[in-house]
C-alpha cells in the first residue's frame, strides 16, 4: 500500500485545491500485529499541528493561518503525512471566502479519507501569540546513568518492582524512523500510570530501543501502550508523544484508558 503513496516519489506541487491528494493508511497496518481490535483498550486522539497554511481571499489577497487537527483514534485510517502536506499546498492559489469555509472544507475532506471523527481548529497568527510553550510534568528519566547498546525495539526491558504506585514519567530521548522514508522522527514521551512500579532504568532502555525502529508516530505510541500494558499490567495508563516538526507539521498521538486528551500546548522542542 505504501508504494502507492507520494512518499519517496518525485513531487509535483499542485496549488489548486485538490482533495484527492490525501492518501489513507489503515490503522490495521500496525494494530493487526499487536492483535488490537474493537473494543480498543484505550481511547485517544492524534493531534496534528500545521504551520504552513495559505489561501487567497475573495479579492485574491493571500491569507495565512495555523491549525490544530484532531483525529479520533477510532477512525479507520490515518493520513499519510506527505500527502497531507501536498493537500495543504493545494490551497495556496485557491480562493476561499472565509476562515470558516477553509475549516469546513478541511474537516469534510479529512473525515472522508479517515472514515472517522476529525476536528480542525484554524487560527490566525495573532491567536497563536497566546499559545504558551509547555514541558511535560513529572520525573525526567533522562537523568538516569544507564548503559545500553540496544537500539532495536526490545519490550523485554520492561519490568516491575512489586510496589504499588502512581507516577508521571517523561523522556526527551524517543527517536524512531518513518516507516516509508527512513527519516528520523524525534519525540518527547509522557507516561502516566498507576499500578506496580515500573523499573525506570528498564523503561528508559526500552524507550531508547526505538532508536532504529521503523514506524509511524501513531503506531509507535500504540506499540508503547501495548508493551507496557502487556508486560507491566498497570491499572491505569496514559502514553502521549509529541514529535518535532517536519515539513510544517508536528504529530502528537495520545492514548489512555483513563484520561481525556489534553489541550494542545506546543512543546518546548516544537
Amino acid at each position: 500500500m505504501l508504494e502507492e503513496s507520494s512518499l519517496g516519489q518525485s513531487t509535483v506541487y499542485i496549488e489548486k485545491y485538490t482533495p484527492d491528494l490525501l492518501f489513507p493508511i489503515p490503522r490495521t497496518l500496525s494494530r493487526d500485529k499487536l492483535s488490537l481490535s474493537a473494543p480498543l483498550p484505550f481511547s485517544g486522539v492524534d493531534i496534528w499541528s500545521a504551520y504552513e497554511i495559505s489561501w487567497l481571499n475573495s479579492k485574491g489577497k493571500p491569507m495565512v493561518a495555523l491549525a490544530d487537527i484532531y483525529f479520533s483514534c477510532e477512525s479507520l485510517n490515518i493520513v499519510e503525512s506527505k500527502s497531507f502536506k501536498l493537500y495543504l499546498n493545494s490551497f495556496n492559489q485557491t480562493k476561499f471566502e472565509s476562515f470558516d469555509i477553509v475549516t469546513e472544507t478541511m474537516e469534510k475532506d479529512l473525515r472522508n479519507i479517515t472514515k472517522g471523527v476529525v476536528t480542525v481548529d484554524l487560527y490566525s497568527l495573532d491567536d497563536f501569540k497566546e499559545k504558551n510553550l509547555m514541558q511535560f510534568p513529572g520525573i525526567c528519566l533522562d537523568t538516569l546513568d544507564i548503559e545500553t547498546s540496544t537500539y532495536q525495539l526490545t519490550p523485554a526491558f520492561l519490568t516491575t518492582e512489586g510496589i504499588e504506585t502512581e507516577e508521571t514519567l517523561y523522556s526527551e530521548l524517543l527517536k524512531s524512523n518513518c516507516l516509508a522514508t527512513g527519516q528520523p522522527d524525534w519525540g518527547s514521551l509522557y507516561i502516566h500510570y498507576s499500578g506496580s512500579k515500573i523499573n525506570r532504568e528498564g523503561l528508559l532502555k526500552y524507550i531508547i530501543s526505538f532508536r532504529n525502529h521503523s514506524g509511524f508516530a501513531e503506531h509507535c505510541v500504540e506499540q508503547i501502550f501495548h508493551d507496557i500494558s502487556t508486560r507491566c499490567k498497570p491499572e491505569n495508563l496514559t502514553v502521549y508523544a509529541r514529535y518535532t516538526r517536519r515539513g510544517g507539521l508536528d504529530i502528537n498521538p495520545f492514548r489512555s484508558n483513563f484520561e481525556k486528551a489534553p489541550e494542545n500546548y506546543r512543546h518546548t522542542r516544537q
